[in-house]
């Protein structure tokens, strides 16, 4: 064997080989370009000690910056509890997998079943499945599961207020899946429910999905929104920044069938861009057609309390073309971070940090008007994002933010988009704000 840690003889490697019908490695990649093939040394030592392979990742993660927030867009800057980390790297839950033998499982189980239970409380829906991957694709099972749950209808009207990457992600889906995408239009920054009417009256459509906050950050009104679909036996799908739910109104509040959204602000740090959780929840009529799977409680033989995989609607479990969606695991660990996020910070410690993400958000908002370079592009309620037009270069201002240490909001549109939470503090505020005058 040429490779210490591979575990493939030589015998196994030619057995392969003869598989797919050719005599060598060579042979299987000869009709890559020699003029590609990169045939150097690879820029590696042959062997280094721990200690040695440390210092190396140490140096390397210093040359990372390290810049103060004021990004949002779907992933948000929140405090971590430092309780939640250590409790996550116990080795049952970092090496837990999926809970099949409820037996030996009651823990991962009993979890899954919190969080489900704080799902949907947050979202005031009857059911939450035990998650999903993330947040954009808890958005596309839903369209699918409008549908599915429709009857020869094939078409999802999208508010144009969505965040531009997670309608991405739903074109992709909807193409592979035979589903029409129409995107209704944006009316000052907000959804008209007078399109909504008139488009559901043409008749044919699974749903319309909205977004609250929208990616402009505003808060809009759904009053009627759920009337109009069911009048014409279409769902409503409500998605939003889970932490944002301890203050707006919930999607149940709204009517909607299907909530889904991203959980990373429930404590989840940005990485990079992941893990993060998706949580879907619906009524309990459309219980049958969510994805994934769902925990609930019952007794043993003991009579005493225990927790079962009660419906798994995946076609490992069911005839494949009754399966709602090919969804095979849903993002344990991560539940078991917002569940204890959840615990830690209690309704009113929840409420809180959505209350000061919403006051900062509006004191940069203020201090940023008064400048007099910067304009609200909708006078619309926002919470803890804005979007605002800049009267000079925006593209150098960014660039100035940077240089400071800031990641200055997101370059959206003309403008900017700006969020806060509740980890930003005056000065940082006020710093931004000094850069964003000169």
């Amino acid at each position: 064997m040429d490779y210490k840690y591979f575990p493939h003889t030589d015998d196994d490697l030619q057995a392969m080989l003869d598989k797919v019908g050719v005599k060598s490695l060579d042979e299987l990649y000869a009709q890559i370009p020699e003029g590609i093939r990169f045939k150097g040394d690879y820029d590696l030592p042959l062997s280094q000690s721990e200690l040695e392979i440390r210092q190396a990742y140490d140096l390397l993660g210093q040359q990372n910056r390290q810049l103060t927030c004021f990004a949002g867009m779907g992933v948000y800057d929140h405090y971590t509890p430092a309780v939640i980390p250590n409790l996550l790297s116990r080795s049952e839950f970092l090496t837990s997998y999926t809970p099949y033998q409820a037996e030996i499982s009651q823990g991962t189980l009993h979890y899954i079943f919190e969080y489900q239970s704080m799902m949907a409380e947050l979202t005031g829906m009857d059911i939450s499945n035990a998650s999903m991957y993330d947040g954009t694709t808890a958005a596309a099972e839903a369209m699918m599961m409008a549908v599915a749950a429709g009857k020869k209808v094939n078409k999802l009207l999208v508010a144009g207020t969505v965040n531009p990457l997670m309608f991405q992600v739903l074109k992709t889906y909807a193409l592979h899946h035979g589903i029409q995408l129409e995107v209704l239009s944006i009316m000052n920054g907000t959804t008209s429910l007078d399109e909504v009417k008139t488009k559901l009256a043409e008749g044919g459509y699974a749903g319309v999905f909205v977004q609250q906050p929208n990616v402009y950050g505003i808060v809009e009104d759904f009053t009627g929104f759920a009337d109009a679909c069911h009048e014409q036996k279409a769902l409503f799908i409500v998605d939003s920044v889970a932490a944002d739910l301890a203050v707006l109104k919930t999607p149940g509040e709204w009517g909607a069938d299907i909530a889904v959204g991203d959980g990373q602000s429930l404590g989840i740090p940005m990485s990079y861009g992941g893990p993060y959780v998706g949580y879907m929840c619906c009524t309990e009529k459309l219980i049958r057609k969510m994805p994934g799977r769902i925990v609930g409680m019952t007794k043993d033989n003991r009579d005493q309390r225990a927790f079962v995989l009660t419906l798994q609607a995946r076609e490992q479990h069911i005839r494949r073309q009754k399966a709602t969606s090919n969804i095979c695991s849903n993002q344990s660990l991560m539940a078991l971070w917002v569940t204890v996020y959840m615990s830690l910070m209690g309704r009113q410690g929840l409420k809180e940090a959505a209350e000061r993400s919403y006051a900062g958000a509006h004191y940069l908002c203020d201090e940023l008007l008064k400048t007099g370079r910067f304009k609200l592009q909708y006078d619309k309620p926002f919470f803890n994002e804005f979007y605002v037009t800049y009267d000079g270069d925006a593209d150098a201002l960014y660039k100035r933010f940077i240089d400071a240490g800031i990641l200055g909001g997101l370059r959206f549109e003309n403008g900017f988009l700006f969020a806060v939470t509740e980890k930003r503090t005056k000065e940082e505020i006020d710093n931004l704000v000094k850069i964003a005058a000169l």
